[in-house]
């Protein structure tokens, strides 16, 4: 892994030396890419010995000019490098530019099927470019990349590790609300979701594809037959990005954990209208923290039964009608969603979750859990429910780390043990207990998380109780004001 590390950081410090790509995001892009196509060089010297051996031809993916020993890394015949043979200069970056971004965006074709390889390799180059500008930087990394290797699984899960810390480094991704999920929350989860094969899983706001990719993980050991193993692989996991560069990320961090053929979307998750949503289109486990903060215009609103302009309201609604009867989902979204809008649209969407769904447990997340991946220290909580049944009693875990969460002191996988064994019990601790649904108000539904087991906690007043309490002090200034005309006037 160090010699990996190592690679990495080279590839780092050539990019920082180009004009052309600028900052964390970019060098990411720019080394997925050129490992993209590393990766299937490796796949195809897999499938083409494996051809072999079944007495089989073999067709390549690309044709002669475009496959990695063509243009990238020739070789001489004893396989040692041929450096006489190897592209630099602008020539490299006029054939890559020219070339070969222009044939590879060819295979997004509506006449190839859109989960088969080839339409992925479309889909990816269709929304990328070359931002690399010098052909000496590029030649560098080049070289470095075609040192890795692709072909064991030890060799996929060892790169895999190191990309998804290298991901971990672009923290949030902006504005909207997106942002890394760390591993040990998202393991935890998987843990507690516990999926089975045979199963499918959806994260409709995939970002970098942790939740699919430690699915993917949990479920591998697990596959025993071929049968069983290509459904995992190719019909059990579905993602959707709304931007390019997570779009990319996502799909090569699928790539890198074995996942051949993603079936990742670039598309908004907003835009499908809910109220055409059939059967087909759902799935049995939604796992995924969609973006929170941002806001969505009327033409989007019109895609859901509840209005709203914010996009966690949107994601809610949008993964409750993706699950099948039965399907399990857990949330992460802002603590918020528990207690605002008491009368309006985030109200109405808790209700529908308490009468339509078991809203059986709600994970309360300190506010440091983002924090130490760069990205933020907004309060969430993750919401673990199932469809068809409703809320009879809600389990409440307050996640205690005894330490100040941040990029020193992040979150690691002994944090969520006890979480994890007080799930399967169901048992009341100091951090954990139970409320039952016909205590709580289902017209105004109020879920906020207070401890019972914690002395001396101040209840919080719902904005109905702060609303009361100012109109009372307006009233008072108003009767005070009208004391001082009158005495004024004698």
């Amino acid at each position: 892994m160090t010699k990996l590390q190592s690679e990495f950081k080279k590839i780092d410090n050539i990019l920082y030396e180009d004009a052309g790509t600028n900052g964390a995001n970019d060098y990411m892009a720019q080394m997925s890419w050129i490992l993209f196509l590393k990766y299937l060089d490796d796949l195809e010297d897999t499938r083409k010995h494996e051809a072999v051996f079944a007495g089989k031809e073999y067709t390549p993916l690309f044709k002669d000019e475009f496959q990695w020993g063509s243009w990238a890394a020739q070789k001489r015949a004893d396989n040692s490098p041929d450096i006489s043979a190897r592209q630099t200069g602008q020539d490299l970056i006029d054939f890559v530019n020219q070339k070969l971004f222009p044939y590879l965006k060819e295979f997004k074709n509506p006449a190839l099927p859109p989960n088969s390889l080839l339409y992925k390799i479309g889909e990816v180059f269709g929304e990328f470019t070359n931002k690399i500008v010098s052909g000496r930087n590029l030649r560098e990394v080049i070289d470095i990349i075609d040192l890795l290797e692709f072909k064991t699984q030890e060799e996929l899960d060892d790169l895999s590790v190191l990309y998804e810390d290298r991901l971990k480094l672009l923290g949030g991704a902006g504005r909207s609300g997106e942002y890394y999920t760390p591993r040990p929350l998202i393991q935890a989860i998987v843990k507690a979701i516990d999926p089975q094969l045979g199963k499918t899983i959806y994260d409709g706001a995939a970002g970098s594809a942790g939740f699919l990719t430690e699915s993917y993980a949990y479920l591998r050991d697990k596959a025993k037959t071929p049968s069983e193993l290509k459904f995992l692989k190719e019909n059990t996991f579905f993602g959707k990005n709304k931007k390019p560069e997570p779009y990319l990320l996502g799909t090569m961090n699928m790539i890198l954990h074995g996942i051949e053929s993603p079936n990742m979307i670039h598309g908004n998750t907003l835009s499908e209208d809910t109220h055409d949503i059939q059967e087909r289109d759902r799935y049995d486990y939604i796992l995924a923290n969609p973006p929170f903060g941002g806001a969505e215009h009327a033409e989007v609103q019109r895609n859901f039964t509840i209005k709203s302009r914010a996009t966690e309201n949107l994601f809610m609604q949008h993964f409750m009608k993706k699950m099948r009867v039965g399907a399990e989902a857990a949330i992460v979204i802002k603590n918020t969603f528990l207690i605002n809008e008491t009368n309006g649209a985030t109200g109405s969407i808790r209700k529908e979750l308490l009468e339509n769904f078991n809203l059986h447990t709600i994970l309360d997340l300190p506010s440091g859990v983002f924090s130490a991946t760069g990205s933020t220290g907004v309060k969430t909580v993750v919401l673990f429910f199932r469809k068809g049944e409703p809320t009879k009693n809600i389990f409440y875990y307050q996640l205690n780390v005894g330490r100040n969460l941040g990029k020193t002191f992040p979150l690691n996988a002994d944090d969520m043990v006890d979480f994890l064994e007080k799930y399967t019990s169901r048992q009341d601790s100091k951090n954990s207990w139970t409320v039952p649904v016909d205590s709580l108000d289902i017209a105004e539904p109020d879920l906020s998380v207070t401890n019972p087991n914690v002395e001396d906690v101040v209840k919080l007043k719902s904005p109905n109780e702060i609303l009361e309490d100012i109109k009372k002090i307006d009233d008072d200034i108003v009767a005070i004001l009208n004391s001082l005309k009158v005495d004024a006037n004698n």
